[in-house]
């Protein structure tokens, strides 16, 4: 049992990721929860500094993507995809864009005036913004 609690003890930290919202430097520098969440689920179409958004999402089944979600839009996994699918069958909505890793999202929020994506707090550097810890 100790060996049990130890090896699971080495594997904790590898398992709680800190996702942090990210913006291109150019974006505000805060957003709300609501605001992020507008963004995501595509009731809102720009940035509070009035910058058309470009929102970023990481691929199905990802942890960091379930953390980001749970904690920001409220949904599971199986409740974005149903309420994607009814906003695409009735012409009302596409979901954001996805990328593989949280390594493209940050490239591509870095590079990208607009853009806006999440990636792990271990993660940040100065070439996107931090405009929400969830």
């Amino acid at each position: 049992m100790r060996k049990l609690l130890l090896a699971l003890s080495f594997l904790a930290p590898f398992t709680c990721a800190d996702v942090v919202v990210i913006t291109n430097p150019s974006g505000p520098d805060a957003m709300d929860a609501n605001q992020v969440r507008d963004l995501f689920i595509g009731r809102s179409k720009s940035l509070p500094n009035g910058q058309a958004a470009d929102p970023i999402d990481l691929e199905s089944g990802q942890a960091l993507r379930e953390e980001f979600h749970t904690k920001v839009t409220g949904r599971s996994q199986a409740q974005l995809n149903a309420f994607w699918s009814k906003q695409v069958f009735t012409g009302k909505g596409q979901p954001p864009r996805t990328l593989s890793s949280t390594g493209a999202v940050k490239s591509a929020v870095a590079s990208t005036p607009g853009a806006i994506g999440y990636i792990d707090s271990s993660e940040v550097d100065d070439s996107v913004k931090v405009v929400l810890t969830p």
